[in-house]
């Protein structure tokens, strides 16, 4: 996930004549569409449209960390350094992997199509702004040269006369989220910054903190009134918490619960890497991702980056994002207790106890979840689909410190191990200090975090390192027996090869906290219901199950061969309103609920919903269908049915 290191403002730095390119790397290479002196073309762009140097460079780094992405769209649609926006211009952007949608596509609202307006400014092909990084500064420079001629009727030569403009430039529907985004150019503009392309190129925009911005100007701009973004960190006091802003184009703005999305999922995830690191990528409008909280190691410290009502970019289902809070923790999944120390569980159990009560989250693993646990948003995703915070995260731990006094859920207390049969629907109790799992760790691991594609389903022979330590899983096999074959998810091992103790086959694992229906009882073996499957594993006594009497158990609908599945939950075309494009619902394809089998439903059935940001010409709204879906345990993670093929 950690792609970026951000480097600090130049504080002491005074602005010159002219804006200064303090280095380039002597070896850089540019890419087609990309820039040789990116600090001239800003130069170039801002004279020829009358606008500050340092306008044109604060708001191309709040928009894209001056980076051109070689063309390709970021999560909200934006192009170029200038993040300008077309939300109709490709695939690219409507199937991003790893999210899926995550706006509107293909809707008419200005604020959607800027890149077009900015075109048209210039007189230069669309095509040739979304590529080339020249003409994307320049039609920047040329939109927000029309926004400050509309607001006032001129080009001021002074940086501080150009509030309006850059205001208006983050496209936002009011004027909270328009002031947040112009103050934050401003204060790059005074403090100064500096940061290296990812071409090498090091760029630098020394301080001016005699700048000063007319902020009077917002009222120009006939902004709806109110609130959106938070000021202060939602946090419990006993934390050490603050509010750094993740970039905007790495979340939506959105007044969750009150607009009728509930939050009724929290989504632990590690960040592979350091706290520091995972904050700066937050804070890259070009990553595409964020988390409401990031967590440091040690429990000092926590930094909100997303107001909680806010939409962050968290767990790959922008679905799964739109019910959920998402905290992410500094530590790498395979280095696990390194990482996740006492004070991390306390820290981290301590906010998860807060935001519960806030939004009324119920405190049991089928709502306090694992990144691991999310279905991405299509089947062919699946293989690369994120696992962490991984095998070593201590559920056991983390659930008991979550419970009122420090004990165990209503059914942990008030059943104990034993005789199970079939039909049951049972906990995954495997404990953690005492339950030691050999897993494979490979030199071409991917990140958790990252967007790797898995290769636990075979491919070219790599290096690997034997891990035995407690892990909080246990392994499925096809037959009652420890040498029978480790069951294969028919993604990962979609090449017929057999299941693995690798640490990223999580196909092949089930993990403390989750509910399964009980298929068979042979001996110290278990049969669950799992992946459309029976698949086995090792249960002497009972001891690594716990009866769920208060499970709710769905079947599919009689009559029916199988039922299909889904990773999301959102309305049919028919049911949103004119100029909002729907999001596709599609089923996955690989994985279904057969006849004869059973499944664990986390809630009760919630009705399809879909949300879509606020922009200056409409407000923010949610669609809510009238069809309703299951969350189920299924494998791993987590899929969607819909309630009416079930019984």
């Amino acid at each position: 996930m950690v792609r970026y290191r951000s480097l600090p403002a130049l504080a002491g730095v005074h602005a010159g004549v002219a804006i200064l390119l303090a280095s380039t790397a002597g070896n850089a290479q540019a890419t087609p569409g990309e820039v040789t002196d990116f600090q001239q073309v800003v130069a170039d762009a801002a004279r020829e449209f009358q606008v500050p140097q340092e306008v044109l460079l604060g708001v191309s780094y709040q928009a894209s960390w001056w980076e051109g992405n070689s063309g390709r769209p970021s999560t909200q649609g934006g192009y170029g350094p200038m993040h300008l926006t077309d939300t109709t211009a490709g695939q690219a952007y409507a199937n991003r992997p790893g999210e899926g949608p995550v706006d509107s596509t293909g809707t008419k609202d200005p604020s959607e199509h800027t890149l077009n307006t900015a075109a048209a400014l210039t007189g230069v092909r669309p095509e040739k702004v979304r590529t080339d990084e020249k003409e994307n500064v320049r039609a920047g420079a040329a939109l927000l040269a029309s926004y400050q001629q509309e607001a006032t009727g001129g080009r001021p030569k002074e940086a501080g006369r150009w509030y309006a403009a850059t205001a208006r430039y983050s496209q936002a529907g009011d004027q909270a989220n328009a002031a947040a985004y112009a103050n934050a150019v401003y204060t790059s503009i005074r403090t100064g910054l500096a940061h290296t392309r990812k071409d090498g190129r090091h760029i630098v925009l020394p301080a001016s903190p005699a700048v000063a911005p007319e902020r009077g100007q917002l009222a120009k701009l006939s902004l709806r009134r109110g609130t959106s973004r938070a000021e202060q960190a939602e946090c419990p006091t006993s934390l050490d918490c603050r509010f750094i802003p993740a970039a905007g184009t790495n979340y939506q703005v959105a007044s969750r619960p009150t607009n009728g999305i509930k939050i009724n999922t929290i989504v632990i995830h590690d960040i592979e890497g350091s706290y520091q690191a995972g904050i700066s990528t937050f804070q890259n409008p070009s990553s595409g991702v964020s988390a409401h909280y990031v967590m440091k190691a040690d429990g000092s410290e926590t930094t909100q980056m997303v107001p909680t009502g806010g939409i962050a970019f968290h767990s790959g289902n922008y679905w799964v994002n739109m019910h959920s809070v998402g905290i992410e923790h500094e530590g790498f999944a395979t280095q696990g207790a390194a990482w996740f120390t006492p004070a991390t569980y306390e820290a981290t159990a301590q906010l998860v106890r807060y935001l519960a009560k806030r939004f009324d989250v119920p405190l049991d693993r089928q709502h306090i979840i694992g990144h691991d646990n999310v279905l991405p948003v299509s089947g062919p995703a699946i293989p690369g689909a994120h696992w962490d915070p991984g095998p070593y995260w201590d559920w056991k731990k983390f659930m008991i410190l979550l419970s009122p006094h420090g004990k165990q859920d209503k059914d942990a207390k008030d059943h104990s191990h034993g005789t199970v049969r079939p039909g049951q629907a049972v906990t995954i109790t495997p404990g953690f200090r005492h339950n030691i799992q050999t897993v494979q760790v490979c030199d071409n691991e991917p990140a958790p975090g990252g967007t790797g594609r898995s290769t636990a389903g075979g491919g070219a022979t790599v290096a690997c390192t034997t891990q035995t330590q407690p892990s909080n899983f246990l392994f499925v096999h096809t037959a009652p027996r420890h040498d029978a074959p480790l069951f294969a998810d028919p993604t990962i091992h979609s090449d017929g090869t057999l299941g693995s103790d690798r640490i990223d086959d999580w196909g092949s694992t089930i993990v403390g906290g989750q509910q399964f229906v009980v298929a068979d009882q042979k001996g110290e073996w278990t049969a669950i219901w799992y992946t459309g499957s029976k698949v086995w594993f090792h249960n002497p006594h009972g001891r690594n199950t716990k009866p769920a009497p208060h499970a709710r158990i769905i079947r599919p609908k009689t009559g029916t061969t199988a039922v299909p599945l889904y990773s999301t939950a959102y309305p049919r075309p028919d049911e949103y309103p004119a100029g909002l494009s729907p999001s596709v619902q599609k089923p996955l394809g690989v994985y279904a609920l057969p006849q004869g089998q059973a499944y664990v439903s986390t809630a009760p059935p919630q009705h399809t919903d879909d949300f879509f940001k606020a922009t200056p010409t409409r407000p923010e709204t949610v669609v809510t269908g009238r069809d309703t879906y299951h969350v189920i345990q299924y494998n791993h993670r987590l899929a969607l049915v819909n309630h009416h093929d079930t019984r």
